[in-house]
């Protein structure tokens, strides 16, 4: 198998290339859910009380392996941060008795326990261009590929990956896929960014929307199905920095992978 360094992008949404046809395209893909699921949050479950700020929704139906993983209490999630203090759904998915992982470069102690089932990791997950010719990377003792940390903490599936990690998650699901480690989860949660292209991404606005959108298809032939859109209504209404198309400037998708039965 050779290692690929590119996601392969998808042909351009018009004959000549145009943001307002890649906007359009790139905006009903994520507007528009591929599969339906009933039961997308918490609530179902006992003693969980709805606090959180915004609705991290997971897909809780019979018919996928996350909500059989709960009860028997062998869930795992991992939790993608850059200082965000709003940590309810971390917490109620311990509560839940899930085992929880939150990996933040900016908590104080390399690992930190709290209760049973949630630990804090003073770490990032890689969201560096992994392509070699740039990789004069400075490293970061703290950053690390998710592939390696699933290989250093003995995992071999994360049923939920949440990411709120401020305009470093197209980099983040770059390498996910990349790394082939995608299909050890079961559903990817992730608040989208899309007021500016997003760390180390770079080119002229169609170009970027056109990636982002190759992204998300490369996620739909992994069998991830988005089953719900959350469009926040409270964050400016920008689109790489103009006030344009209807859009906010931030989204939170909730994919979940079909394999996983």
């Amino acid at each position: 198998q050779t290692v690929r360094w590119h996601i392969e992008l998808q042909p351009w949404a018009s004959p000549t290339p145009s943001l307002n046809y890649e906007a359009s395209r790139f905006l009903k893909y994520i507007s528009t859910s591929q599969i339906s699921c009933e039961h997308t949050n918490l609530n179902s479950l006992k003693g969980y009380s709805e606090t959180a700020k915004k609705p991290w929704s997971i897909c809780l139906d019979e018919r996928f392996s996350l909500i059989h993983r709960i009860r028997s209490k062998q869930c795992r999630l991992y939790s993608l941060g850059l200082g965000n203090d709003d940590n309810q759904f971390e917490l109620s998915m311990a509560n839940s008795g899930c085992e929880v992982h939150r990996f933040d470069p900016g908590i104080k102690s390399a690992h930190i326990q709290e209760g049973r089932h949630l630990w804090y990791h003073r770490l990032s997950i890689d969201w560096r261009d992994p392509n070699p010719a740039i990789a004069a990377h400075k490293l970061h003792s703290n950053t690390k590929k998710l592939g390696t940390v699933l290989n250093e903490f003995g995992h071999q599936k994360i049923d939920v990956l949440k990411a709120d990690v401020e305009s470093a998650e197209w980099k983040i699901l770059e390498n996910l896929i990349l790394e082939d480690v995608v299909e050890q989860i079961g559903q990817l949660v992730f608040e989208v960014h899309i007021h500016w292209p997003g760390f180390e991404v770079s080119g002229n606005d169609s170009t970027v929307v056109r990636y982002w959108y190759s992204l998300l298809r490369e996620l739909e032939l992994k069998d991830f199905r988005l089953f719900h859109t959350y469009k926040d209504l409270s964050k400016p209404q920008m689109f790489l920095k103009k006030e344009a198309f209807n859009a906010s400037s931030c989204y939170t998708l909730s994919w979940v992978n079909t394999r996983w039965k």
